[in-house]
Parts: structure tokens; sequence; C-alpha cells
């Protein structure tokens, strides 16, 4: 696969800038298939790029999405950027990485999050009961070692939808990595 960035990408990174320093500009919803059958949708928070088509996020490997991520790695990611009235659908599938790069770009990552960010990984396991008793810290330090349930999913985009609410009418492109990036106007 070629490093050069795809169409889409410039339009993405336009799209976030028009965002300013919004915190909102980093959030997407994760869209995944339950252990059930249902669907289930989740905001996570935007970690990078590991490639031209790959992008990073964070999760608890302890979470009801990290084992349903297991059992079914496509899913799709809503990108809306309101301020730009745009909205990426991007879909994919988990990358599992080999045991050394998967420990590299964990660390890598453990170390960009401030550390109010990394006492989420302290936390009592997301979605068990809640015990008032529960440890909660505010703060891990750098001190702190990188912990097991600490989760990087990496996704491999294939498929990008753009819907721009722009104009009459509104305007929907889609780019299809089996067809070189090429763009495709669908109706909005």
């Amino acid at each position: 696969m070629s490093d050069a960035l795809p169409p889409w990408r410039p339009l993405l990174r336009g799209a976030r800038q028009r965002e300013g320093r919004s915190p909102q500009a980093r959030w997407l919803q994760l869209a995944t298939l339950g252990s059930d059958g249902s669907p289930r949708v989740r905001t996570l928070v935007f970690r990078g790029w590991a490639g031209a088509c790959q992008l990073d996020l964070l999760t608890d490997r302890r979470s009801e999405k990290s084992a349903e991520l297991s059992a079914e790695p496509r899913l799709e990611l809503c990108w809306l950027l309101p301020k730009a009235k745009s909205q990426f659908r991007l879909r994919g599938h988990r990358l599992l990485l080999n045991a050394d790069d998967d420990q590299s770009a964990r660390s890598q990552h453990w170390q960009q999050l401030h550390p109010g960010a990394r006492s989420l990984w302290g936390w009592p396991q997301p979605g068990a009961p809640f015990d008032p008793l529960g440890d909660f810290p505010e703060a891990l330090g750098d001190a702190v070692p990188l912990p097991e349930t600490f989760e990087l999913v990496r996704i491999e985009i294939q498929q990008v939808e753009l819907l721009e609410l722009v104009g009459h009418p509104h305007r929907r492109r889609r780019w299809r990595l089996d067809q070189d990036w090429a763009e495709e106007r669908l109706n909005p």
C-alpha cells in the first residue's frame, strides 16, 4: 500500500482546522457490533494517524468494545465537524499489530497523555456496578507503568464518505481503497 495521502485526508484536515481549538474536533463516534448482535455506538478521541489510511484510538481492554472488536473487527466511524458542516464516515477494520509494534505504539501514546487522561486506566472496570468506595484516581503520573488494560485500537480505513451540509443540494462523495481512492459523487 502506498504511503501517499488519499484525497480525502486533506479534506478532513481542512474541516478539522475550521473547528479551531474545539475539543469536539477530536471526537468521533465508533460503531461496532455488540456481543448480542445489536449495534453499539461510543464516542472516542482521535489520537493520531499511524499511516496514510490508519488512525489510532485508545480504550480500556476491560471494556465491552474491546471484546466486541476482537470478535468482529469491522467498524464504522462518524466524524461530525459542525463548523465545517461536514460529516465523514470512515469504514474499515481493526488491525492487529505484532506484540513489539503494539507495545511500542502503546508506550508512545501513554507518554503523550497528560496525567489526568491517564487516570481513566486506574479506575475500576468500565461498565461494572458502581462502588462508592472504589478508587478513582484523578491523575496517574509519569512514574506509573503502562497498564495492561491500556489498549491501542488501530484502524485501517477502507472507505470514506463525506457529506457536506452546504449549498443546494448538499454534496456527498465516496472514496474506496479497492478503487485506488477514486472519488465518486453520490446523491446526498
